[in-house]
């Protein structure tokens, strides 16, 4: 059951998160690795609303299906690139925030990969994927119902 009813969100609360996710998306970061990214978190957190949205959007993009069914288990499958388990174990990582781990291997592989600009982003990609996992469970919108493309678009509007 819907908790919140989007009609119901504080006015500019939309319109600030989805700057920060077009910042993101604008960014230069590879949407395919964003897009993975962000099915991992919020499976991670259990948020299905996202994962419908994520989900469908990163198939239509190109992504495999296979690829994001396997990613609870990305560590044994051999279909992940050295990059793509580079951003995985630190979106985990930022994602579960473990007590007592500082993160610098992480933070070591990931610039043999990417400027410290893109990690930066990458930073802001996790931490913004996270927040909304966390405004839907608050606000438990229906989920399943996502269409490609609207990304963005109030429901119903």
């Amino acid at each position: 059951m819907e908790r919140i009813n989007y009609r119901e969100y504080p006015d500019g609360l939309m319109q600030a998160m989805r700057t920060v996710q077009t910042y993101i998306d604008k960014s230069g970061l590879d949407h395919l690795l964003l897009d993975l990214m962000r099915v991992r978190v919020s499976q991670i957190n259990g948020c299905v609303y996202c994962l419908d949205m994520h989900f469908k959007e990163a198939v239509h993009a190109g992504e495999d299906p296979l690829r994001l069914i396997s990613l609870p288990a990305w560590r044994e499958a051999p279909y992940y690139s050295p990059v793509e388990r580079a951003v995985l174990a630190f979106a985990e990582r930022l994602t579960r925030m473990p007590e007592g781990d500082d993160g610098e291997g992480l933070h070591d592989e990931l610039l043999l990969h990417f400027t410290k600009q893109e990690i930066a982003l990458l930073s802001v990609a996790v931490a913004q994927i996270n927040s909304w996992n966390r405004l839907m469970k608050s606000f438990n919108p229906e989920a399943g119902n996502y269409v490609v493309g609207s990304k963005g678009k109030d429901p119903e509007a």
